[in-house]
């Protein structure tokens, strides 16, 4: 087998990231070790992660008793320049149907469904 073929069977489309947010929006109270063995990354790498989704405003993290409840803002855009135009709500609407996604209701369930 080439380098190339082994080199190409390794990356994919979405970020871990990307994975990470659609998890969140999936169950907004998952547990964060769940997520790291469902993406197949370190619960530290998830954490990382979280903490850099919740500075750059695309979630908020709110204590329930002693778990964590995760909440998207489906309106914040896109980092990338080419992507910018694009409401992150976008994405999630791409890979979750409405009732896939308890964390988004009402308004911003409208929003991320929008074309």
């Amino acid at each position: 087998m080439s380098s190339s073929s082994t080199r190409g069977d390794q990356w994919t489309f979405l970020t871990n990231h990307a994975r990470v947010l659609l998890w969140l929006a999936r169950d907004p109270e998952v547990r964060l070790r769940d997520v790291a063995a469902g993406i197949g990354i370190t619960e530290r790498a998830v954490q990382i992660i979280v903490a850099d989704l919740e500075a750059a405003n695309y979630l908020t993290r709110t204590r329930v008793g002693r778990r964590n409840r995760y909440t998207i803002d489906p309106t914040v855009a896109l980092r990338h320049p080419s992507e910018a135009d694009h409401p992150v709500g976008d994405l999630l609407g791409a890979f979750l149907h409405r009732e896939d996604a308890p964390g988004i209701g009402g308004a911003e369930a409208e929003a991320a469904a929008r074309p």
